[in-house]
Protein backbone atom coordinates (compact mmCIF):
# COMPACT_ATOMS: atom_id res chain seq x y z
CA UNK A 1 0.00 0.00 0.00
CA UNK A 2 1.56 2.91 -1.09
CA UNK A 3 2.43 5.93 1.28
CA UNK A 4 1.13 9.19 -0.19
CA UNK A 5 4.13 11.43 0.02
CA UNK A 6 1.84 14.79 0.64
CA UNK A 7 0.47 13.43 3.93
CA UNK A 8 3.91 11.83 4.86
CA UNK A 9 5.27 15.12 4.67
CA UNK A 10 2.38 16.93 6.47
CA UNK A 11 3.10 14.50 9.72
CA UNK A 12 6.60 15.74 9.30
CA UNK A 13 5.53 19.43 9.48
CA UNK A 14 3.14 18.87 12.35
CA UNK A 15 5.51 17.27 14.93
CA UNK A 16 8.00 19.60 14.06
CA UNK A 17 6.26 22.27 14.40
CA UNK A 18 4.39 21.17 17.45
CA UNK A 19 0.85 21.79 16.36
CA UNK A 20 -1.46 21.70 13.75
CA UNK A 21 -1.75 25.21 13.79
CA UNK A 22 1.57 25.89 13.43
CA UNK A 23 1.94 23.11 10.63
CA UNK A 24 -0.65 24.24 8.63
CA UNK A 25 1.03 28.42 8.86
CA UNK A 26 4.34 26.48 7.63
CA UNK A 27 2.38 24.52 4.70
CA UNK A 28 0.23 27.28 3.67
CA UNK A 29 -3.11 25.53 4.11
CA UNK A 30 -5.54 25.71 6.55
CA UNK A 31 -5.50 23.66 10.08
CA UNK A 32 -8.35 21.41 8.47
CA UNK A 33 -6.80 20.32 5.65
CA UNK A 34 -3.61 19.42 7.64
CA UNK A 35 -6.28 17.40 9.90
CA UNK A 36 -7.82 15.68 7.20
CA UNK A 37 -3.81 14.36 5.48
CA UNK A 38 -2.90 13.11 8.93
CA UNK A 39 -6.27 11.57 9.24
CA UNK A 40 -5.93 10.11 6.02
CA UNK A 41 -2.51 8.92 6.92
CA UNK A 42 -3.93 7.09 10.21
CA UNK A 43 -6.99 5.19 7.98
CA UNK A 44 -4.33 4.33 5.58
CA UNK A 45 -1.85 2.91 7.82
CA UNK A 46 -4.23 1.32 10.28
CA UNK A 47 -2.45 3.76 13.57
CA UNK A 48 -2.81 5.91 15.28
CA UNK A 49 0.48 8.33 14.65
CA UNK A 50 0.29 11.07 16.75
CA UNK A 51 -0.57 12.04 20.49
CA UNK A 52 -2.68 15.52 20.66
CA UNK A 53 -0.63 16.97 23.20
CA UNK A 54 1.24 20.12 23.28
CA UNK A 55 3.82 20.28 21.34
CA UNK A 56 2.04 17.13 19.59
CA UNK A 57 4.08 14.28 20.16
CA UNK A 58 4.22 11.02 17.02
CA UNK A 59 3.52 7.63 18.66
CA UNK A 60 5.65 4.05 18.20
CA UNK A 61 4.26 4.22 14.81
CA UNK A 62 4.32 7.46 14.10
CA UNK A 63 8.49 7.42 14.82
CA UNK A 64 8.88 5.33 12.09
CA UNK A 65 6.90 7.50 9.38
CA UNK A 66 8.84 10.90 10.51
CA UNK A 67 12.04 9.07 10.22
CA UNK A 68 10.99 8.11 6.42
CA UNK A 69 9.99 11.19 5.59
CA UNK A 70 13.26 12.92 7.01
CA UNK A 71 15.45 9.95 5.05
CA UNK A 72 12.87 11.31 2.06
CA UNK A 73 13.57 14.43 2.49
CA UNK A 74 17.77 14.11 2.92
CA UNK A 75 17.40 12.03 -0.10
CA UNK A 76 15.55 14.98 -2.74
CA UNK A 77 18.29 17.48 -1.28
CA UNK A 78 21.13 15.14 -2.26
CA UNK A 79 19.52 14.52 -5.66
CA UNK A 80 18.94 18.18 -6.15
CA UNK A 81 22.34 18.95 -5.16
CA UNK A 82 23.54 16.17 -7.42
CA UNK A 83 21.40 17.52 -10.67
CA UNK A 84 22.41 21.11 -9.94
CA UNK A 85 18.85 22.22 -9.35
CA UNK A 86 18.22 25.01 -7.63
CA UNK A 87 19.53 25.38 -3.84
CA UNK A 88 22.49 23.28 -4.46
CA UNK A 89 24.98 25.98 -3.39
CA UNK A 90 23.23 25.90 -0.06
CA UNK A 91 24.84 23.91 2.71
CA UNK A 92 24.06 20.31 3.47
CA UNK A 93 22.61 20.17 7.02
CA UNK A 94 23.29 17.04 8.86
CA UNK A 95 21.77 16.53 12.46
CA UNK A 96 23.36 14.60 15.10
CA UNK A 97 22.91 13.88 18.80
CA UNK A 98 26.02 13.65 21.02
CA UNK A 99 26.51 13.48 24.64
CA UNK A 100 27.89 16.49 26.59
CA UNK A 101 32.00 14.94 27.68
CA UNK A 102 32.49 13.76 24.31
CA UNK A 103 31.01 17.42 22.71
CA UNK A 104 33.27 18.85 25.09
CA UNK A 105 36.38 16.75 24.55
CA UNK A 106 36.75 15.43 21.29
CA UNK A 107 34.04 15.77 18.62
CA UNK A 108 33.97 18.96 17.43
CA UNK A 109 37.62 18.34 16.02
CA UNK A 110 35.85 15.82 13.70
CA UNK A 111 33.78 18.67 12.21
CA UNK A 112 36.69 20.60 10.89
CA UNK A 113 37.08 20.51 7.45
CA UNK A 114 34.39 19.36 5.96
CA UNK A 115 33.18 21.83 3.51
CA UNK A 116 29.44 22.78 2.60
CA UNK A 117 28.27 20.69 5.48
CA UNK A 118 26.42 22.56 8.06
CA UNK A 119 26.07 19.86 11.25
CA UNK A 120 23.34 20.80 14.05
CA UNK A 121 24.04 18.64 17.14
CA UNK A 122 21.32 17.89 20.27
CA UNK A 123 23.60 17.50 23.49
CA UNK A 124 21.98 14.38 25.05
CA UNK A 125 22.78 11.44 27.57
CA UNK A 126 24.54 9.06 25.63
CA UNK A 127 21.88 6.43 27.36
CA UNK A 128 19.30 8.26 25.59
CA UNK A 129 20.49 9.50 22.03
CA UNK A 130 19.38 5.88 20.52
CA UNK A 131 15.83 7.57 21.49
CA UNK A 132 16.58 10.82 19.00
CA UNK A 133 17.37 8.31 16.04
CA UNK A 134 14.33 6.67 17.00
CA UNK A 135 12.31 9.64 16.93
CA UNK A 136 13.54 10.75 13.60
CA UNK A 137 14.87 13.88 15.56
CA UNK A 138 18.59 13.41 14.31
CA UNK A 139 20.40 11.36 11.18
CA UNK A 140 22.96 9.98 13.64
CA UNK A 141 24.09 9.68 17.30
CA UNK A 142 26.66 8.94 19.70
CA UNK A 143 25.48 6.46 21.73
CA UNK A 144 26.51 3.74 24.62
CA UNK A 145 24.01 1.41 22.71
CA UNK A 146 25.65 -1.29 20.69
CA UNK A 147 22.15 -2.91 19.66
CA UNK A 148 20.97 -0.62 15.98
CA UNK A 149 17.73 1.44 16.14
CA UNK A 150 15.59 0.11 13.16
CA UNK A 151 17.12 1.42 9.54
CA UNK A 152 20.31 2.25 11.68
CA UNK A 153 23.55 0.67 11.13
CA UNK A 154 26.55 0.57 14.21
CA UNK A 155 30.11 1.26 14.30
CA UNK A 156 32.27 1.55 17.44
CA UNK A 157 33.75 4.45 18.46
CA UNK A 158 36.28 3.59 21.49
CA UNK A 159 35.64 4.25 25.19
CA UNK A 160 35.70 6.96 27.28
CA UNK A 161 37.82 6.72 30.34
CA UNK A 162 36.12 8.26 33.88
CA UNK A 163 38.21 9.15 36.62
CA UNK A 164 36.85 9.35 40.43
CA UNK A 165 38.52 12.44 41.37
CA UNK A 166 38.31 15.16 43.55
CA UNK A 167 39.85 18.43 44.96
CA UNK A 168 42.71 17.81 47.30
CA UNK A 169 41.27 19.64 50.32
CA UNK A 170 38.17 18.11 49.56
CA UNK A 171 39.58 14.91 49.77
CA UNK A 172 41.56 15.45 52.77
CA UNK A 173 38.39 16.26 54.79
CA UNK A 174 35.37 14.00 53.63
CA UNK A 175 37.54 10.90 52.13
CA UNK A 176 39.69 9.63 55.19
CA UNK A 177 38.38 5.68 55.91
CA UNK A 178 37.40 3.19 53.67
CA UNK A 179 36.23 4.78 49.54
CA UNK A 180 33.02 3.22 50.02
CA UNK A 181 31.81 4.55 52.94
CA UNK A 182 33.40 8.16 52.58
CA UNK A 183 31.34 8.22 48.91
CA UNK A 184 28.23 7.37 50.59
CA UNK A 185 28.52 10.37 52.16
CA UNK A 186 30.49 12.75 51.13
CA UNK A 187 29.26 15.89 49.08
CA UNK A 188 29.19 14.95 44.68
CA UNK A 189 28.61 15.98 41.85
CA UNK A 190 26.00 14.95 39.08
CA UNK A 191 25.21 16.22 35.92
CA UNK A 192 21.44 16.00 36.14
CA UNK A 193 18.66 14.16 37.72
CA UNK A 194 18.73 11.28 35.78
CA UNK A 195 23.22 10.95 35.94
CA UNK A 196 23.29 7.80 37.60
CA UNK A 197 27.49 7.31 37.34
CA UNK A 198 28.42 8.69 40.29
CA UNK A 199 26.03 6.14 41.96
CA UNK A 200 26.76 3.50 39.82
CA UNK A 201 30.48 3.47 40.67
CA UNK A 202 29.76 3.70 44.79
CA UNK A 203 27.58 0.40 43.50
CA UNK A 204 30.45 -0.90 42.09
CA UNK A 205 32.78 -0.85 45.32
CA UNK A 206 29.74 -2.24 47.05
CA UNK A 207 27.32 0.71 48.38
CA UNK A 208 24.17 1.60 48.01
CA UNK A 209 25.21 4.62 45.97
CA UNK A 210 26.51 8.06 46.50
CA UNK A 211 25.88 10.56 49.35
CA UNK A 212 22.12 12.35 48.99
CA UNK A 213 24.30 16.07 49.45
CA UNK A 214 24.18 16.75 45.65
CA UNK A 215 25.42 19.38 43.32
CA UNK A 216 23.84 19.43 40.07
CA UNK A 217 26.10 20.74 37.21
CA UNK A 218 24.65 20.33 33.63
CA UNK A 219 27.56 21.17 31.07
CA UNK A 220 30.71 19.16 30.93
CA UNK A 221 33.27 22.13 31.73
CA UNK A 222 31.29 23.09 34.56
CA UNK A 223 30.96 19.50 36.05
CA UNK A 224 35.11 19.63 35.92
CA UNK A 225 34.92 22.99 37.30
CA UNK A 226 33.26 22.25 40.55
CA UNK A 227 34.64 19.09 40.82
CA UNK A 228 38.53 20.80 40.82
CA UNK A 229 36.40 24.20 43.33
CA UNK A 230 35.90 21.16 45.75
CA UNK A 231 32.49 21.45 45.60
CA UNK A 232 32.32 17.43 45.51
CA UNK A 233 33.67 14.86 44.36
CA UNK A 234 32.75 13.36 40.69
CA UNK A 235 33.44 11.27 37.87
CA UNK A 236 35.33 12.96 35.20
CA UNK A 237 36.74 12.45 31.79
CA UNK A 238 40.25 11.48 31.59
CA UNK A 239 40.93 13.54 28.57
CA UNK A 240 39.78 17.02 31.39
CA UNK A 241 41.46 15.47 34.27
CA UNK A 242 44.90 14.47 33.44
CA UNK A 243 46.13 18.32 33.11
CA UNK A 244 44.36 18.92 36.38
CA UNK A 245 46.17 16.00 38.02
CA UNK A 246 49.72 16.88 36.92
CA UNK A 247 48.78 20.75 37.92
CA UNK A 248 47.92 19.20 41.68
CA UNK A 249 44.21 20.77 41.21
CA UNK A 250 42.98 16.87 41.42
CA UNK A 251 43.68 13.83 43.07
CA UNK A 252 42.65 10.17 41.96
CA UNK A 253 40.25 8.72 44.63
CA UNK A 254 40.68 5.00 44.79
CA UNK A 255 44.01 4.53 43.53
CA UNK A 256 43.98 3.91 39.87
CA UNK A 257 40.49 2.82 39.27
CA UNK A 258 38.27 4.03 36.61
CA UNK A 259 34.89 3.34 34.26
CA UNK A 260 35.18 2.69 30.63
CA UNK A 261 32.13 3.84 28.72
CA UNK A 262 31.69 2.47 25.41
CA UNK A 263 30.80 4.68 22.50
CA UNK A 264 29.33 3.69 19.18
CA UNK A 265 28.23 5.99 16.40
CA UNK A 266 24.90 5.09 14.92
CA UNK A 267 23.32 6.57 11.66
CA UNK A 268 20.62 5.99 9.40
CA UNK A 269 21.10 4.02 6.60
CA UNK A 270 21.23 6.14 3.93
CA UNK A 271 23.57 6.65 0.71
CA UNK A 272 24.04 10.02 1.50
CA UNK A 273 27.58 12.17 0.77
CA UNK A 274 27.13 14.55 3.49
CA UNK A 275 25.83 12.00 6.38
CA UNK A 276 29.06 9.32 4.61
CA UNK A 277 31.59 12.72 5.26
CA UNK A 278 30.79 13.00 8.81
CA UNK A 279 30.57 9.44 10.14
CA UNK A 280 34.16 8.90 8.34
CA UNK A 281 35.19 12.23 10.12
CA UNK A 282 33.65 11.16 13.25
CA UNK A 283 35.49 7.82 13.12
CA UNK A 284 38.91 8.57 12.35
CA UNK A 285 38.48 11.46 14.95
CA UNK A 286 37.53 8.76 17.80
CA UNK A 287 40.08 6.47 16.97
CA UNK A 288 42.88 9.07 17.91
CA UNK A 289 40.60 10.28 20.71
CA UNK A 290 39.34 7.25 22.54
CA UNK A 291 40.67 4.21 23.95
CA UNK A 292 40.59 1.48 21.81
CA UNK A 293 39.57 -2.11 22.07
Amino acid sequence: MELPLDQVRTLLTVVDEGTFDAAAAALHVTPSAVSQRVKALEQRTGRVLLRRTKPVRPTESGEVLVRFARQLARLERDARGELGMSGAGEPTRVSVAVNADSLATWFLAALTGLPGVCVELRREDEDHTAALLREGLVMAAVTSSPEAVPGCSVRTLGRMRYLPVAAPGFAAEHVTGPLVTALAEAPVIVFDRVDDFQDGFVRRLGGAGASALRHYVPTSEGFADAVTAGLGWGMVPESQAEPRLRRGELVRLGGDSWVDVPLYWQQWKLDSPALGAVAEAVLRTAGGALRQP
